[in-house]
């Protein structure tokens, strides 16, 4: 409130003043109260406003109104698209109540709703230091704690070999007179503290997150190099001599590479180095000063690949089925996951996926041996240009072992100097991940030795990618030498280039004009490759249809048969024949489903699916076409609704729904966010006998030891770091439960048996166990790192689909406690399990 002049007039002696004050504030109070009850919020937060900054000693007896005011009032403001009025709301409430983490909370949601990510985790870590056991406050700090501080900083961090090698090449830089350093993405510092301790006369560092600039602000004060080591809130791209920095430096120190070497921008980023903030590199016979010639870590970079048979890969990014329960996938449908490289899209997608493949679940076989894809030079400022816009290069490898081709794998070996590198292989013990580049639309995957396995590669968007993948028998080659001899002699010129060209030509298949390209997501396309998830559902749905049957078909004059439950027959004779009404089914499962056409095969049934993108929809039509589907027996739910908030409606308003499909359970291995809330609502739009899907869920889970959880987790100590003291500020930023886990290839000793943890019932919540404590009984002795955790989801009785099965398309998660419990055998634990809203937590009692 500008300048009140209440505040300075309230002394001894001034009783008229004070007086005033108070019946100001009790008239507020009681205008405040009003409104409220009229729900104007907007006029309730200004009353509120003036009492406080008359009578600040009445904040906490009007604390509680307050926020409910605050909150209130922002959601009307946010309806209204008022982005200032609504954050100006936030600031005036945090001037007067700066350590309320309810507020702080909520700003940091609104926030969070525009995109401002960083600033929003701020405010979610400030409640959660003010009340750590603010359970919402804790959920939303973890959701953006994952995606602000990623997990390979933690595990990249953890790999001292990986640190000491980058120190090393580092170091002899420096010493040998590369005395100015840019660090580019410089993460948490530790590569410019590791040239500072070298002995760099000046570093600069340069980050674009702003969460990771401030964490190396920290982690620089901390090992006190704050007064040599200048941090810049900015990309390399942007900076400018002399602006940003003084001038031209001598080494440029990066680790801007991903799974796919290119994928972090590092060509980009190396070329306008070069171009402006490096001195020009000394060439080859070349003496003089170091400190004249400018030099980048890493120096270069060989690229590796090999073809690979893996089942697990194969699962996830191409559906092998012609057939699921029943339902005919036609040909004219082409399902394919965001990792397939196609030249035309439009969008640049990354063109593929990582994986761990020393812990790929069944494990994956070679089928060539290891190749060379390419060789790049950072030192090179011409080589760097052309990589762009070089042409693709035509590859063609020999098979060595029969199998069925999956996917390249690929990996890089880095070459720090002369002298120090590191390789990313899966034969190695890294801490890093292989790119994965899965097959796709080959009309046979088989092959044998004899056989070549050809594919086109280039540097495009700033990504490795690998196209035109194909399989070429013996035969095939025979085929094009001949009728390459037949027009020119190219092949006794040695032309391999062409003849790799035309091979890889021979079998790239280009969709038909009648076909629809369907991309799915790897855990939709997994979904659709997992037969007993379908066999359960159409076998509890078939139950219920079954059960629902008698009273479907009661006689139109019936009076027991109540309208407004379920609509019995409505033709002109009053006869058990009379057409029944269709039983009603919703599926607002999470992505691309096919159970709407699973449940439109069992009857008169009528099927309403909530897929939101128009492929999947058009996909889904045409799946349906191909089961000869009367025309509009599939509806899609979200063209009836205003909203996807009013999805669990009434089709019509005299029906209810016999099936109601929810998702319950992430892919990562979380429960879905607000599933209790759509249950409860989903119970009130169910028929009399119907049923929501699945019934109920029970929550397992074991004690486990595993060394990996503990490093993937959080930063271990100096030594890891090489004595730099990095670990208590990103540990901040340390999540206590790890998603989208593989328990059948997790590095881990079980403790115990698995035990049940916990029980979500949507049918019936008053057997819900949303607070419990288990005992444990400890099988083998050893230190208890984590509890691993995964579902059985109960469709009825008697279908049960299991999320840590072979054929899951969910992934599993665990809790990775802070401190290790070292246990014996016969012993016996006690977990607190909580079910917060959609967080678990999991505490051992001691």
């Amino acid at each position: 409130m500008p300048n009140s002049r209440s505040r300075p007039r309230r002394g001894a002696g001034n009783g008229a003043g004070t007086a005033g004050r108070d019946e100001l504030v009790s008239r507020s109070l009681q205008s405040a109260e009003h409104c409220l009850g009229a729900q104007d919020f907007g006029t309730a937060y200004a009353h509120y406003l003036l009492v406080l900054s008359l009578a600040p000693e009445l904040k906490e007896d009007v604390k509680e109104t307050f926020q409910y005011t605050l909150l209130r009032w922002a959601e009307e403001l946010d309806a209204l698209n008022r982005t200032q009025d609504l954050l100006g709301c936030y600031e005036q409430a945090l001037e007067l109540f700066p350590d309320d983490e309810v507020i702080c909370n909520s700003m940091g949601e609104h926030l969070f709703r525009m995109g401002f990510r960083d600033e929003a985790a701020g405010y979610f870590h400030k409640a959660v230091k003010l009340n750590p056991d603010f359970n919402d406050a804790k959920e939303n700090f973890y959701r953006v704690a994952n995606w602000l501080v990623e997990r390979w900083h933690f595990i990249m961090l953890n790999d001292t070999r990986r640190n000491m090698i980058y120190n090393a090449a580092i170091q002899k830089a420096v010493c040998s007179g590369f005395k100015n350093v840019l660090d580019i993405g410089a993460g948490t510092g530790i590569l410019s503290m590791f040239a500072k301790k070298a002995g760099a006369h000046s570093v600069y560092a340069c980050e674009l997150s702003k969460t990771m600039y401030e964490l190396a602000c920290d982690v620089v004060a901390a090992n006190k190099m704050e007064a040599g080591i200048k941090l810049l809130h900015m990309k390399s791209l942007d900076i400018e001599i002399p602006k940003h920095i003084p001038e031209r430096v001598s080494l440029v120190v990066t680790e801007t590479v991903d799974a796919g070497l290119f994928g972090e921008g590092i060509v980009e980023s190396l070329i306008h180095a070069w171009e402006h903030l490096l001195l020009q590199p000394k060439t080859k016979g070349e003496n003089g000063n170091c400190d004249k010639y400018g030099k980048v870590i890493p120096a270069s970079a060989i690229i590796y690949g090999m073809a690979v048979e893996c089942a697990e890969i194969r699962r996830h990014h191409r559906v092998g089925l012609k057939e699921i329960v029943g339902i005919h996938l036609p040909t004219n449908v082409k399902f394919q996951s965001p990792a397939y490289s196609s030249v035309d899209t439009e969008e640049t997608v990354e063109p593929y996926t990582t994986e761990k493949m020393s812990r790929v679940p069944g494990g994956y076989l070679a089928l060539t041996e290891s190749f060379e894809i390419m060789k790049v030079d950072f030192n090179n400022l011409q080589e760097l240009k052309s990589l762009a816009t070089k042409k693709p290069d035509p590859i063609s490898i020999p098979v060595v072992k029969e199998g069925t081709l999956d996917a390249i794998v690929v990996w890089f070996v880095l070459q720090l100097d002369d002298e120090h590198s590191l390789s990313t292989s899966p034969s190695e013990e890294t801490c890093w991940e292989q790119a994965v580049y899965p097959v796709q639309d080959l009309p046979d995957y088989w092959m044998k030795p004899g056989d070549h396995v050809t594919m086109e590669v280039s540097c495009q968007d700033c990504y490795l990618r690998i196209q035109s993948i194909s399989v070429l028998g013996l035969e095939q080659e025979m085929e094009v030498t001949k009728s390459f001899t037949k027009t020119t002699d190219l092949l006794s010129l040695g032309n391999e280039a062409e003849l790799c060209s035309a091979l890889a030509n021979l079998q790239t298949s280009k969709p038909d004009a009648g076909e629809q390209i369907c991309v799915l997501e790897s855990s939709e396309i997994a979904l659709l490759n997992n037969i007993p998830y379908h066999e359960g559902f159409k076998m509890a749905m078939k139950k219920v249809f079954s059960s629902l049957t008698p009273e479907k078909l009661c006689p139109v004059m019936d009076p027991h048969c109540q309208n407004n439950e379920m609509s019995c027959g409505t033709g002109k004779h009053n006869t058990m024949k009379s057409t029944p009404e269709p039983f009603y089914v919703l599926d607002v499962s999470e992505g691309f489903s096919i159970l709407p056409i699973i449940a439109g095969t069992l009857g008169q049934v009528k099927p309403y699916s909530s897929v939101e993108k128009d492929q999947h929809r058009i996909a889904l039509d045409l799946i349906s076409e191909a089961n000869h589907f009367p025309k509009e027996t599939l509806e899609f739910w979200l063209r009836h609704v205003e909203d996807e908030s009013a999805v669990l409606q009434r089709p019509k308003s005299d029906k209810l729904w016999s099936i109601i499909i929810l998702d319950v359970i992430e892919p990562s291995g979380l429960i879905q966010q607000e599933i209790m809330e759509k249950a409860a609502i989903s119970r009130c739009l169910l028929q009399s006998g119907g049923k929501i899907f699945p019934q109920y869920v029970l929550m397992f889970g074991l004690l486990v030891e595993s060394q990996t959880l503990v490093e993937e987790n959080a930063v271990q100590g100096l030594e890891r770091t090489l004595g730099l003291n990095i670990a208590p500020f990103i540990n901040q930023f340390q999540v206590p439960i790890r998603v989208f886990l593989d328990l059948s290839s997790l590095p881990c000793t079980p403790l115990s048996k698995p035990v049940e943890l916990l029980r979500l019932d949507l049918m019936t919540p008053y057997l819900n166990t949303s607070n419990r404590e288990v005992k444990v009984r400890i099988c083998k002795s050893g230190q208890v790192t984590a509890i691993p955790f995964w579902y059985h989801m109960y469709l009825d009785e008697e279908i049960r689909l299991d999320t840590s099965s072979e054929a899951s398309h969910w992934k599993q998660a665990a809790v990775v406690l802070d401190n290790p419990i070292q246990v014996e055998m016969g012993e016996e634990l006690v977990l607190s399990v909580e079910h917060h809203k959609s967080n678990v937590s999991i505490t051992v009692k001691q």
